[in-house]
């Protein structure tokens, strides 16, 4: 039996991975800060099917352990700031859990389990503003917030590492991806919930940032089957996961409230407060290399995404 560590394991990224990987046989432990129950819902279901480990991956003590603890085949690290917003608020934050938490994680690996296969999260937000689109494996990276510059080290430590310690280290350099358990500070889950609230009469209007920004959204569920695809790779190799297509939060908005037979124009307004200090107006991946290599493709498309996620919070609602 495979064994395997996930790092941010009730997350929506970890808590559909170690599904997926559960369904394979895997030994699922997961990470998990001991102070935190946030995310708890999103593995309820498995809860009694993993083995949780209490630890941070800012403590390099606590890595260690749950590598010991684990000696795990494979591991993935979603651990991470992962809100844009929030990393102008909190750099240094940032930067330590996102950077210097991945490195840690890395030499923990090194030090007692090198022979284990590492997965990091990378973003599409390494990109910013890229002026070719779409964005591929080889696009130039240029990073336009401080959670796309912790993001970045990260990226390049774990090809350091790979390069330096004969690891087999990779990344996927994810576009946006969601679903239900999505938080909710993300703009899509704040879509959805906002249109099923409003639907309820619980609310009337919602403050958003810039409407016209585009973004490469495909479902998270899909996305975990290219994860794993990359740790059975016979040689360890960065790819772009992404749907191909962006669009609009204006489009997306206009998905969500009309599944409740809504306008989106008659609820939304413009909310300085959403506004970056640098905004990525738009990014779109180019995922052939992971199509020809890992013969993976997107299954779930654009508004069935954003229905599902309406749905879901429409029965949330309901059962509150």
């Amino acid at each position: 039996m495979k064994k395997v560590l996930i790092t941010g394991v009730t997350g929506q990224d970890g808590s559909y991975l170690a599904e997926f990987l559960l369904e394979k046989g895997y030994k699922v432990y997961g990470l998990k800060r001991r102070t935190v129950n946030a995310g708890m819902e999103n593995i309820g279901h498995i809860i009694d099917e993993i083995e949780l480990i209490d630890g941070d991956i800012t403590d390099m003590p606590s890595l260690v352990d749950a590598v010991k603890t684990s000696m795990p085949d494979e591991v993935y690290n979603f651990a991470a700031q992962s809100f844009v917003q929030t990393s102008w608020k909190q750099p240094h934050v940032t930067a330590q859990i996102n950077s210097l938490g991945a490195m840690a994680l890395l030499d923990a690996i090194r030090t007692i389990k090198p022979d284990a296969r590492f997965y990091q999260e990378s973003t599409s937000e390494m990109f910013g503003n890229s002026r070719i689109v779409p964005q591929n494996e080889d696009t130039p990276f240029c990073p336009r917030s401080p959670y796309g510059v912790s993001k970045l080290y990260a990226h390049w430590i774990t090809v350091n590492y790979r390069d330096s310690y004969d690891m087999f280290a990779c990344s996927g350099i994810l576009f946006n991806h969601e679903s239900p358990r999505r938080g909710p500070e993300f703009v899509t889950r704040k879509v959805t919930m906002a249109a099923a609230m409003i639907k309820a009469g619980l609310i009337d209007r919602i403050g958003m940032g810039r409407l016209d920004v585009k973004r490469d959204w495909g479902f998270a569920g899909d996305y975990v089957k290219a994860m794993w695809l990359m740790l059975q790779n016979d040689k360890p190799v960065d790819y772009v996961i992404a749907t191909g297509t962006a669009h609009s939060v204006e489009e997306m908005a206009k998905i969500a409230f009309e599944y409740v037979g809504l306008d989106h124009r008659d609820h939304i307004y413009l909310d300085e407060r959403y506004l970056r200090p640098a905004e990525v107006t738009q990014l779109v991946g180019d995922a052939t290399r992971a199509e020809k290599e890992l013969g993976w493709k997107p299954e779930v498309g654009f508004r069935d995404l954003i229905e599902m996620m309406v749905e879901s919070d429409i029965r949330k609602l309901r059962d509150t």
